[in-house]
């Protein structure tokens, strides 16, 4: 008996883009794009963790719908040979996630706790100018195209020992929306998503409540929807996005009262 080789995804199906495919938001983001139909750019410095996941789908994946690439996206010459790879054999995405981050606790009054600092910046606010770097100029002469960066609710104010995460998010907040505003006369969308509490490898480490705690699936479920609909900006879950509102027109006074007591994120060697 033979069996007929998997079907090839035809090239005209939507293309998206991924980095930091290897676990948590990211891998979850990659699922539902392919259960979609959808041909997915994957991309991370662990390809090996990519690949084993890709074999261990229990769905068979069409010829040409995934591809992996290897860059580190806190280098900016790694991520354009990876785009260009991209671009060569899957051509230019319609969607592009720059979701990969990391989460280090510093004390600044410690020295080696600065280069933590620069390395968290590197990765998650750099990181996604990387990313979109090669992008930008071939979606603005085609006239559409997504742009969509992964913030984090705690970009929105800072929390004890997480004054790393918060910066770069911070960042990453107000990089999209300058991007946006740039971008929009060419017809390409600039996404900004703040995730709360996603349970994920790297939320698992912390030694705090995180309330209105979600699953990276349906966090990945509601995400989709926010991107095929454009949205400039969205919290998720949407709880947490009425805290965030209130944590944002919270006076000084009231935020360190709100925080006095509450545990600090743990530094990076603990």
């Amino acid at each position: 008996m033979t069996t007929s080789a998997p079907t090839a995804v035809p090239s005209s199906s939507p293309l998206v883009l991924i980095t930091g495919a290897s676990s948590g938001i990211g891998q979850a983001l990659a699922l539902a794009y392919l259960q979609r139909g959808w041909r997915v750019a994957l991309l991370s410095r662990r390809t090996e963790l990519l690949q084993q996941w890709l074999h261990s789908l229990s769905m068979d994946l069409p010829q040409g719908q995934a591809c992996v690439l290897g860059a580190d996206v806190g280098d900016a010459d790694s991520m354009l040979s990876a785009a260009q790879q991209c671009l060569a054999d899957m051509g230019l995405p319609d969607v592009v996630i720059a979701n990969a981050g990391i989460s280090l606790g510093v004390d600044t009054a410690e020295r080696e706790d600065l280069d933590i600092l620069a390395q968290v910046l590197q990765t998650n606010t750099l990181g996604v100018a990387h990313t979109f770097h090669p992008f930008i100029r071939a979606m603005q002469a085609r006239g559409h195209g997504k742009l969509v960066g992964i913030a984090s609710v705690a970009g929105i104010r800072g929390l004890p020992g997480h004054a790393a995460y918060c910066a770069s998010k911070a960042a990453v907040i107000s990089y999209c929306e300058s991007l946006r505003g740039e971008l929009r006369p060419h017809g390409v969308k600039v996404i900004t998503i703040a995730p709360g509490y996603i349970a994920t490898p790297l939320t698992a480490r912390n030694r705090y409540p995180m309330p209105f705690l979600m699953s990276a699936e349906a966090f990945a479920q509601s995400a989709l929807q926010c991107i095929q609909a454009g949205a400039s900006y969205r919290v998720i879950p949407w709880p947490m996005g009425l805290v965030a509102k209130i944590l944002r027109l919270l006076p000084n006074a009231w935020f360190d009262r709100l925080l006095r007591g509450q545990p600090r994120k743990h530094r990076h060697t603990d």
